[in-house]
């Protein structure tokens, strides 16, 4: 099987923590230069510095907020000026607040929309050209079990997660022909500080303890724990690989099987 990405260049977004950070490792680790993406430089900074280096690559790191969409097409275009060469792209901005759908201001959707689809087309636009040109490419999308089914609680986020499916299957269609893939991976829940958070807000609108909140999720995942950050950056980077090159335009979880459809 090939798993070798030696000389393929990587932009890894949200990659300070989680599963970004874990797509990153595990990219590195098949010998891919990895560009980390966040906002926060310090952290930028940090895992640059852990990231594997075993076959001479050069990491490197690129500050941009998906919150402040205006700034996300300057920067890119900067960077791509000095460093050319992308071969993989993965696109991973935090979720949206909880809540129910009806209570949700319509600036949430915009922003949301923006933080996640905007981004990535003009992501997508600024670094295809140089997929083409390499004739190898690929697009990851970090998104959510939200996209097949629609967690209570989690309105907002469920429907960008559907847009930015159907975003994903539009672009593969399109770019498939000159070897390029796009793919969704789709976690359920994750030992993530976003899981965390969630699970804290739940435990105060319910009155109940975190950990009686965490096995009530637990009670609908069939392997009977939660996915670590790991195991899903583990099925970012084999989508990366040569040896997915036939896999287009679907949609992965990695949720322990809780996703009730076929």
């Amino acid at each position: 099987m090939n798993l070798d990405l030696t000389g393929k260049t990587a932009l890894v977004c949200g990659s300070t923590q989680g599963i970004g950070k874990a797509a990153a490792i595990e990219l590195a680790l098949l010998g891919a230069n990895v560009t980390l993406i966040a906002r926060n430089e310090e952290k930028l900074k940090e895992v640059t510095a852990e990231l594997p280096r075993k076959k001479n690559q050069k990491h490197r790191y690129l500050v941009i907020d998906f919150s402040k969409t205006t700034q996300v097409k300057p920067k890119i275009e900067r960077y791509l000026a000095k460093y050319p060469e992308v071969h993989i792209l993965v696109n991973n901005t935090g979720g949206p607040a909880g809540g129910a759908i009806i209570d949700a201001d319509v600036e949430q959707f915009a922003q949301a929309f923006n933080e996640h689809v905007v981004a990535a087309q003009t992501l997508a636009q600024a670094v295809v050209p140089s997929m083409k040109n390499a004739g190898f490419g690929r697009i990851v999308n970090i998104t959510s079990v939200g996209m097949k089914q629609p967690i209570v609680g989690l309105g907002v986020s469920n429907t960008i997660r559907g847009a930015m499916g159907s975003w994903a299957k539009s672009i593969a269609n399109e770019l498939g022909k000159f070897g390029i893939t796009t793919n969704n991976v789709l976690p359920g829940y994750t030992t993530t500080a976003r899981l965390e958070k969630l699970n804290e807000n739940k435990a105060k609108a319910t009155n109940k303890s975190i950990e009686a909140v965490e096995n009530d999720l637990l009670k609908d995942i069939p392997i009977g724990r939660f996915t670590a950050p790991e195991e899903t950056g583990a099925v970012i980077a084999f989508l990366c690989s040569p040896a997915a090159s036939s896999i287009n335009g679907t949609s992965i979880p990695v949720d322990g099987g809780r996703i009730s459809g076929l």
